[in-house]
């Protein structure tokens, strides 16, 4: 972990302003992106594009004289040790702008705006379900959208995924239930405020920035997107003899633990575990 943040901040990302993007997916395309990994390539490309687009647009340029940049990190697990692929993305704030001369010159470019989190959402939403649908996985009618009967494998691990997703017990007698919780915290608002885009269970939330001088913060944040699933810090046992997992931020409701019984805990991080040869990936485009 620590390795990999210092990698990036000393040979990777340039010295200017950064900024995190993180788009989370609903439950239905966070079971095909685990099942079939393959795809998130695709995907990621589709994302890069929309904000990439949005950030060159938004300095008052086109892709012919204006580039920008990103480093993203695939997140496959939850505060909750729950399967959740998603992305955190390191972008330029900002974009490289070629000069008459043939250098280029750095332009910084404003945070977004609730309204545009909300549009790029919507953007990135649409043209994630158009991909998904040319490629058979993904049907959708008037109302709703869902996975199409040839984008889910016959392989033992499908349900460990599902029931990883959906935060319900995989194993034993109480399968299909919940997963038993603490709440020991008064009920809170959204800590994200208004700084997020949410369409149709997606979300995009791009509220933490480092400036130009500031790479330790942007070392920091890098130690942040590239760390272990597992905190065990967090991990302790409770009398009964179950596994008790603390959250690193409570929940709104004012959860703050997760409780599970031994099975059901290595049912859980199996659940984690990528496919064969794919791994936690980090993906460089400019």
């Amino acid at each position: 972990m620590a390795e990999s943040a210092a990698l990036l901040v000393d040979e990777v990302l340039p010295e200017q302003p950064m900024r995190q993007w993180v788009l989370s997916f609903p439950f239905q395309l966070r079971f095909l992106f685990a099942s079939r990994p393959e795809i998130m390539g695709w995907v990621l490309g589709i994302v890069y594009r929309v904000i990439a687009t949005h950030l060159v647009k938004k300095a008052g340029h086109t892709h012919q004289v204006a580039k920008t940049g990103a480093v993203t990190l695939i997140q496959r697990f939850g505060s909750a040790l729950n399967l959740n692929v998603h992305f955190h993305m390191l972008f330029l704030d900002g974009v490289y702008v070629e000069q008459s001369h043939g250098s280029a010159r750095f332009r910084w470019v404003k945070a977004p705006t609730s309204p545009e989190l909300t549009q790029l959402t919507h953007t990135i939403a649409h043209r994630v379900g158009r991909y998904l649908e040319r490629q058979g996985l993904l049907e959708r009618d008037v109302e709703n959208s869902y996975l199409a009967s040839d984008a889910v494998d016959d392989d033992p691990m499908t349900p460990l995924l599902g029931h990883s997703i959906t935060y319900r017990i995989a194993v034993g007698s109480q399968a299909g239930r919940k997963v038993f919780t603490l709440q020991t915290l008064p009920t809170s608002g959204d800590p994200f405020g208004d700084g997020i885009g949410k369409v149709a269970g997606s979300s995009l939330h791009a509220g933490v920035a480092a400036r130009a001088d500031e790479r330790k913060k942007l070392e920091r944040l890098c130690r942040y997107i590239s760390r272990p699933a597992v905190s065990e810090k967090r991990l302790s046992l409770t009398r009964g003899g179950n596994v008790r997992y603390q959250l690193k931020t409570p929940y709104r409701d004012g959860t703050t633990h997760v409780i599970f019984e031994p099975l059901d805990f290595i049912a859980r991080l199996a659940a984690l575990v990528p496919k064969p040869r794919v791994n936690l990936t980090a993906l460089l485009q400019s």
